[in-house]
């Protein structure tokens, strides 16, 4: 059985986005049956480019992708080459960390609430940096750059890369890589910029090619920081998807197409980069400079992803501010009074969504651990590795749900679906949500899993322990840590995930973020701060178990705890 574990994890990674894709195709050409088109033609199309505003939100998406990456991936390199190896490193690694488990939605609200004309920046510094007595006429949310949107997504990218890489690094003899420079005359940070880096980055190019589809494709956090007249192209799409006038959907699959050409070209241009950094980078390294820029890097390093940390932070902060304000007078710091009334109004509508959040989650994330598991433990039994840091691999499978836009392939599932006659279901959103999950599951745990000493196994089987026994009586004991870390990861991606429960549930299924997003529109911060608390409180439980439970159980057994 275990043998069948890969095929299956390809065929229900592979085969739903493919399918998905086909039927997003022949609705862009006037196919669709279901809906009256019987023959194929270009008026969707035709449609499609006679949108006002269309270029400009093409331009945003684009620019999102490919200026969210580049930033996120400079902090994260700046941040290892400053610390890496220093206290301050495993201190804002501490700091960093939970950020993973913060939803994207939830950032996006904190953040908004933070910078807004009216948020807690313009309160702090008013009137007496500022002299304003009211809020400023000035757009800084939604406003039609996209700048908003950008560092929202930046807030949330940042800890996805800096956990890649760390988990990267250890495929690297970084400390005997640095001496050896060191050797030669250079100061720390240049000497990482100089021979580590060069090596991380192609054992990171899947992630960092993940977060280019999601920067350029993202719906949720789109919908609360990014432009409005007009939207992303991503929210265009579902607009049009969801329109009353079902022939609109012709034009919104024709949008899903441009959309997937968009994040092609954001991945070809970044690969021009690449190009273009490598060739410059080589002519930096045979430079020889040793010491120029290594007390900017250091400084670079600490401050920017320091002020990443603290600005996610405070914005969670300011939903809880916002949840529990009564009268609030701009440009009071502080509430004149707190109250609970907003929770009590909201807490018979929360117990649906969040009991159905959960359970979608926790199916999603157990399905996934299984199929991880059952891969790993077929690898480590027969021996196989996958080729890691190559572009062509197997691994390259596990990112494909998230290097192709959520958009592109949902949409056309929905129609599958449709045509197959299946309803809505739970059933139907879980499995949704496990096209997602199940990458960041193997990702967080094949790295702890094939790190395991197997003469522990070895040893079990020669004390007369079966193959199966070792694992269940030795194996799963020993990495109960890292398994239930892998599990709140999946439980954080579950409950984060908007599109899938949105378009496979047919709004018929709400959840805690789709309830939370559909509030953006009202304006409601007090109720808005509720929900996005809510929404961020669920994951942080995983994370708090995750780490809680290991030391609880192995609490004489150091080694098993867990990293601190």
């Amino acid at each position: 059985m275990l043998r069948l574990a890969p095929v299956v994890i390809v065929t229900l990674l592979v085969g739903p986005i493919l399918a998905g894709l086909v039927m997003a195709v022949l609705p862009a050409f006037g196919y669709l049956p279901a809906l009256g088109g019987e023959t194929l033609s270009l008026t969707p199309w035709r449609e499609l480019f006679a949108q006002p505003g269309l270029a400009r939100s093409v331009g945003v998406s684009l620019a999102s992708g490919l200026v969210t990456t580049a930033v996120s991936l400079a902090v994260v390199l700046l941040f290892l080459a400053g610390t890496s190896g220093s206290r301050v490193h495993h201190w804002i690694h501490r700091l960093v960390s939970p950020l993973l488990s913060i939803p994207h939605a939830a950032a996006a609200f904190g953040l908004a609430f933070l910078i807004a004309p009216s948020g807690l920046l313009a309160r702090l510094a008013s009137p007496g940096l500022t002299g304003w007595e009211r809020p400023p006429d000035a757009l800084i949310v939604q406003d039609p750059w996209g700048l908003s949107l950008m560092a929202g997504l930046i807030l949330k990218e940042i800890p996805f890369l800096l956990l890649m890489s760390l988990a990267a690094l250890h495929q690297l003899d970084v400390e005997r890589r640095v001496a050896m420079a060191r050797s030669l005359g250079y100061r720390p940070a240049i000497a990482w910029l100089k021979v580590v880096a060069p090596s991380l980055y192609p054992l990171v190019r899947l992630p960092v090619f993940a977060v280019i589809a999601f920067a350029s494709s993202v719906v949720d956090v789109a919908m609360i920081l990014g432009p409005t007249l007009p939207p992303t192209l991503a929210v265009s799409i579902l607009t049009w998807f969801n329109d009353p006038d079902l022939s609109r959907r012709f034009m919104a699959s024709a949008g899903v197409l441009l959309q997937l050409g968009v994040t092609l070209t954001a991945l070809l241009l970044w690969w021009g980069l690449e190009c273009l950094a490598r060739r410059l980078g080589r002519c930096w390294v045979e430079g020889g400079q040793r010491r120029v820029g290594e007390q900017a890097l250091h400084v670079a390093g600490k401050a920017l992803i320091l002020l990443a940390a603290v600005t996610a932070l405070v914005g969670i902060v300011g939903l809880a501010i916002n949840s529990l304000a009564g009268f609030w007078r701009f440009p009071d710091s502080l509430p004149d009074t707190f109250t609970l009334q907003h929770w009590q109004r909201a807490l018979p509508s929360l117990a649906g969504p969040v009991v159905t959040t959960l359970v979608i989650a926790t199916l999603a994330t157990l399905l996934a651990l299984g199929l991880a598991l059952a891969a790993l433990e077929n690898e480590q039994r027969s021996g196989r590795h996958p080729a890691q840091g190559r572009l062509l691999s197997a691994l390259t499978l596990l990112y494909l749900p998230l290097i192709v836009p959520q958009i592109a392939f949902l949409f056309g599932l929905v129609v599958v679906m449709e045509a197959v006659g299946t309803r809505p279901t739970l059933w139907l959103v879980i499995f949704g949500h496990l096209l997602f999950v199940l990458p960041y599951v193997f990702l967080s745990l094949s790295e702890a899993y094939r790190r395991f000493d197997p003469r522990w196994s070895r040893v079990a089987q020669t004390l007369g322990a079966t193959p199966n026994g070792a694992f269940w009586r030795v194996r799963l004991p020993m990495l109960l840590a890292p398994l239930l870390t892998a599990m709140a990861v999946g439980l954080a991606v579950s409950i984060g995930q908007y599109l899938p429960t949105l378009l496979l549930g047919a709004g018929r299924v709400p959840t805690v973020t789709t309830e939370a997003v559909a509030l953006a529109g009202g304006g409601n911060r007090r109720l808005i701060g509720v929900w996005a608390l809510i929404q961020a409180s669920l994951p942080l439980v995983g994370f708090i178990i995750a780490v809680g439970v290991p030391r609880l159980l192995w609490s004489n057994r150091r080694g098993m705890r867990g990293a601190p």
